[in-house]
């Protein structure tokens, strides 16, 4: 189990159990309560939202590392798309009554051979529904086998802005709590993709993380997800797809990070060139044939070339690499993909393989990695508790009159005190805003809070084989130093609140450290 509040999870289980027993007469109810369960011990649900051709599909491609959601140059996500782990691919259908039909997947073929660069094509036009008469689709559930989706199922959603309001409104209803949905929130967090920070994103962000308690009594800043990232996305483009259009997007992205962080509408917000990671993840040997061929021609000739993406493909043009399969690699890198491999070939790249790492690492895509498992993927557990937390206090408030009401402020006390929402916070100003402290400290209150990994060791700085009673000693010392620096009387209140945040982390490791192996762990006691 990961994360800081360690006995979230059984606690959590225990309580829609009790919930269960006291409701269970009521088969709407049960139904719900027993999702409840379910969502603990499946995997983490992560949604991609954003403006329409922010770039969703594209991303999902390249954190799978598989072309499996379709990209082409119209709105193709205008469904609610599932993307679950599967034993074979699959596509089906779902009519919003459960009514299901199985999906005709065409992949269109590129340049000499090689796949399409818009990949899949989901064809919807005959559909065989296992229903006497035909259905609306609602949504569609893609099964693919893929270690990335065992252990993350990936939920792709129309555009907030898209042309039709009804397609746009369906993302509402996915994502902001305390509307018609399902009582459940559908995801545990939320990847949000910016090409732009307007009032539509800032909009949305507020209601996917606030909504309104109403009468469920869910406090409101804990009914949304609990995790929500930004991503600067088709980052290449703010550059115009100049070499050093990722500089550009990080200045950007700094920009969007300080006004969204200081709301709390954000944990962190990545750059990255979907695009370029997803060809980066998805290079063919033939492809790098072509950067190869083109990192021997003359610089000034090669840039002439690529003054637009129209020239370069242009068949005239004198290039050693036929022009439909240019095209194709501007389709599928983009200008800046072509310039940044060419360029890293003539310094010296050679192979594939290490041309693929290198635009992988360019591309912002393994920074996002990386965010993503120390905030989303090390807490899943926390995560998906605090999904099925918020569900159960609606259905709780929803049902009144029975024993089950005695449950209800122990969830609410739950969701207002889960330690690890705050670590994800401070976490997020860390990236943004240093703290006034010295370059050690920083690092250590890092630490402690989970931004190098949750485990206590990695928490404390030591190595993995560490004896506990030194990690007790350790955590001990890390309680009295950052209490010792909460008091301190020159700390702002930001500095002072941040320091307590490190000490109740270091509480939480002692709390583990002291248990036995065997026993269940316990949850992390309330400042004092």
């Amino acid at each position: 189990m990961s994360g800081v509040g360690y006995g979230l999870v059984p606690e959590t289980r225990g309580l829609v159990a009790a919930a269960r027993r006291a409701l269970g007469e009521r088969p709407r109810v049960r139904a719900q309560l027993d999702e409840c369960a379910r969502r603990l011990d499946e995997p983490l649900r992560v949604a991609l939202a954003g403006q329409l051709k922010a770039g969703k599909s594209t991303l999902l491609n390249a954190l799978v590392g598989q072309d499996i959601a379709p990209t082409d140059a119209t709105e193709c996500t205008r469904l609610v798309t599932w993307y679950r782990n599967g034993t074979a691919p699959r596509v089906t259908a779902y009519s919003a009554d459960g009514a299901r039909a199985d999906v005709v997947v065409r992949r269109g073929r590129g340049a000499e051979g090689l796949p399409g660069a818009h990949g899949l094509t989901f064809d919807l036009s005959a559909l065989r529904w296992n229903s006497p008469t035909p259905r609306e689709v609602d949504q569609l559930a893609v099964e693919w086998p893929s270690a990335e989706l065992a252990q993350t199922t990936i939920i792709d959603t129309p555009g907030i802005s898209s042309l039709s309001r009804e397609v746009s409104a369906r993302t509402s209803r996915l994502l902001t709590p305390g509307g018609p949905g399902p009582a459940l929130p559908p995801a545990d967090a939320v990847l949000y993709l910016l090409r732009r920070l307007d009032a539509a994103d800032v909009d949305f962000l507020e209601k996917i993380g606030g909504g309104q308690s109403g009468s469920t009594g869910v406090p409101q800043s804990f009914s949304g997800p609990l995790g929500v990232v930004g991503v600067v996305s088709r980052a290449d483009e703010i550059g115009a797809g100049r070499i050093d259009a990722l500089h550009s997007a990080r200045d950007v992205a700094t920009r969007f990070a300080t006004e969204l962080e200081r709301t709390g509408l954000c944990q962190s917000v990545i750059p990255v060139a979907g695009l370029l990671a997803f060809a980066a993840a998805t290079l063919r040997q033939r492809e790098y044939d072509a950067f190869e061929a083109l990192a021997a021609i003359p610089v000034d000739e090669l840039t002439t070339a690529l003054l637009s993406a129209d020239r370069f493909a242009h068949p005239d043009l004198p290039l050693p690499v036929p022009a439909e399969l240019r095209a194709h690699l501007t389709a599928r890198f983009g200008l800046f993909g072509i310039r940044l491999a060419v360029t890293l070939i003539r310094l010296g790249v050679r192979g594939s393989q290490a041309l693929a790492a290198e635009l992988s690492s360019r591309s912002g895509l393994d920074e996002l990695r990386t965010v993503l498992d120390v905030q989303f993927a090390q807490r899943a557990d926390e995560l998906k508790a605090h999904s099925a937390l918020t569900a159960l206090a609606r259905i709780l408030a929803a049902n009144p009159g029975s024993t089950a009401d005695a449950l209800l402020p122990r969830v609410r006390t739950l969701l207002a005190d889960v330690h690890g929402f705050a670590e994800l916070r401070l976490l997020a100003h860390l990236r943004a805003d240093e703290l006034p402290l010295p370059p050690d400290d920083l690092a250590e209150l890092n630490r402690l809070i989970g931004g190098t990994g949750v485990a206590p060791t990695l928490r404390l700085g030591l190595p993995a084989h560490t004896d506990l009673p030194t990690q007790r000693d350790v955590a001990l010392a890390a309680v009295h130093k950052w209490r010792s620096r909460a008091r301190h009387p020159l700390a702002d209140q930001f500095t002072a609140n941040a320091c307590l945040t490190a000490a109740r982390s270091a509480e939480g490791l002692l709390d583990i450290l002291h248990e036995p192996p065997t026993t269940p762990f316990p949850a992390v006691r309330p400042g004092r």
